[in-house]
């Protein structure tokens, strides 16, 4: 039965790795772990790589395997994104930036604003391997600045400031208290992964969830940032699990999905494979 698992899973992976892969660039940089250079070596032969309804079956026999082996469950551990799957902002960033900057004279309109905002985004950031250090004033100084035209130090304080209160953001799932408490009582251990600076923790408790995790990783303090399987690790090692008895679940396809699977995480797209953190504890194998 285990190696029939083994086939299973080797068919998942190679699957998924084939379907998502991009060309990469010559000299880029590669977080892959060795298991996924596997993926590149041992392609499976066309007739299994598999889609539909296969697919599907293959998923349920794989979790229902791991159901037998861990009592029930399919894992021992959830990390979860933050911003997107988590938490999204209460209002457009664009729409916030202009609001508070008109009293500091700003005059861009928020499609200006956030055109200048994902031109600044996508910019290599030169100050440091890492965006977000410690507080991650220098990078958010750059952008506010780069966004709007206005480097007045008391309008970004103020701006940056509203980005740590319950005002600015709201939780994406009504119910992920009640599923969060629900996977804990069954002894699922449970971890935010997020790439974020050192605003995450007071954000969480000024949304009073911080007391929902067992741990939180933010790229900030671990020096790593998504997709850098690092920070996955990281998680893990907090929560005393090994990477293969995780799952990480988040919107982003790269830095979540990707990075999590070259951890050796197990990893779900939130809005496309999971809808609601309740359809992930009934995967993982807790009804709530």
């Amino acid at each position: 039965m285990a190696s029939s698992a083994r086939r299973i899973s080797k068919l998942l992976t190679s699957s998924n790795q084939l379907r998502f892969a991009l060309p990469r660039r010559s000299g880029s940089p590669s977080f892959s772990t060795a298991a996924a250079a596997e993926v590149h070596t041992e392609a499976p032969p066309p007739s299994e790589v598999l889609s539909g309804p296969r697919i599907f079956d293959l998923v349920k026999d794989y979790e229902d395997y791991r159901r037998n082996l861990y009592g029930g469950l399919t894992h021992k551990a959830l990390l979860v994104d933050a911003v997107g799957t988590l938490v999204v902002p209460s209002q457009p960033m664009a729409q916030i930036y202009r609001q508070i900057g008109e009293k500091y004279g700003v005059e861009y309109s928020e499609c200006e604003i956030l055109n200048r905002y994902r031109w600044a985004y996508e910019q290599p950031w030169g100050r440091s391997r890492l965006r977000y250090v410690n507080d991650g004033r220098p990078f958010w100084q750059y952008i506010v600045s780069s966004s709007t035209g206005c480097s007045d130090s008391q309008y970004f304080e103020e701006l940056y400031n509203y980005y740590t209160t319950e005002k600015a953001w709201h939780l994406c799932d009504p119910d992920a208290e009640k599923v969060f408490q629900a996977l804990r009582k069954a002894g699922v251990k449970v971890a935010v992964v997020s790439n974020f600076d050192t605003r995450l923790r007071p954000l969480l408790k000024a949304l009073k969830c911080d007391h929902w995790f067992d741990a939180v990783a933010v790229s900030a303090e671990v020096e790593a940032e998504k997709p850098n399987p690092m920070i996955f690790l990281k998680a893990c090692e907090f929560l005393s699990v090994q990477p293969e008895d995780a799952v990480h679940v988040g919107d982003d396809r790269r830095n979540d999905i990707w990075g999590a699977r070259d951890a050796g995480c197990d990893a779900w797209l939130w809005g496309s494979e999971v809808q609601s953190f309740k359809e992930v504890a009934q995967r993982i194998g807790v009804e709530v």
